[in-house]
């Protein structure tokens, strides 16, 4: 990795926080005044940071999962087409046009996105997830989240965790709760068995679906 960094002529991280010691690496290793596109902290302002379950604002770390939210992955695509085009202007017409193909693929994305959930009824748009990575997507489209399954530092919830869940579940009448292609848990289906909301266990959340090679294995996949 080191030896990767001392050649780059860019960096492009998630940023707020989320890769803290790839950026420290980073520092270390590459060339003197090589850019550092940190593209979270870049795309929203401190005001709009997320607080929740697993990043609790006493930690003072933002919820970093702005890229579930598509109009903020688009947000990002433009960041990095305008770093792109500032380091190569000969080329910038050419990371101009692909910008505008996807910027019309995410917005085909975003009103199906509406349209699926309009079809939910407005009682079930609550989201129980075991990894905490849906707030800017629950913000933009209308959906509460209700809660993680993941504490905060990452470890399997409590007894009394999985408890106060299944009670909450319960209260709620939620359909469905939603697991990690990322991070797999058997806490997970149990608690579906214990309530008898269906048990979705295959969000693609912190990676692409599928392997590469895929034809599905991208963002818009």
């Amino acid at each position: 990795v080191s030896k990767s960094l001392a050649v780059a002529d860019l960096l492009v991280v998630n940023g707020l926080s989320l890769e803290a010691p790839t950026v420290r690496l980073a520092l270390a290793s590459m060339r003197p005044g090589t850019p550092i596109l940190s593209l979270g902290d870049r795309a929203i302002s401190r005001e709009e940071w997320q607080f929740d379950f697993s990043f609790p604002e006493n930690a003072g770390h933002p919820n970093p999962h702005l890229w579930p939210d598509p109009i903020m992955a688009l947000k990002y695509a433009e960041l990095i087409m305008d770093e792109l085009s500032r380091l190569d202007a000969a080329n910038a017409s050419y990371y101009t046009d692909n910008y505008s193909k996807f910027k019309g693929r995410i917005e085909q994305l975003d009103a199906a996105v509406r349209q699926a959930v309009a079809s939910v009824p407005e009682k079930n748009r609550r989201l129980l997830t075991y990894h905490d990575s849906w707030a800017y997507f629950a913000k933009r489209y209308g959906m509460s989240v209700i809660g993680a399954v993941q504490p905060s530092d990452f470890s399997e919830p409590s007894a009394k965790d999985i408890a106060d869940l299944i009670l909450q579940i319960r209260e709620l009448d939620l359909p469905a709760i939603f697991g990690s292609e990322v991070f797999p848990s058997p806490v997970m289906a149990q608690i579906s068995r214990e309530t008898g909301a269906i048990f979705m266990g295959k969000l693609a959340d912190d990676d692409l679906p599928g392997g590469p090679g895929d034809p599905r294995h991208s963002y818009l996949g």
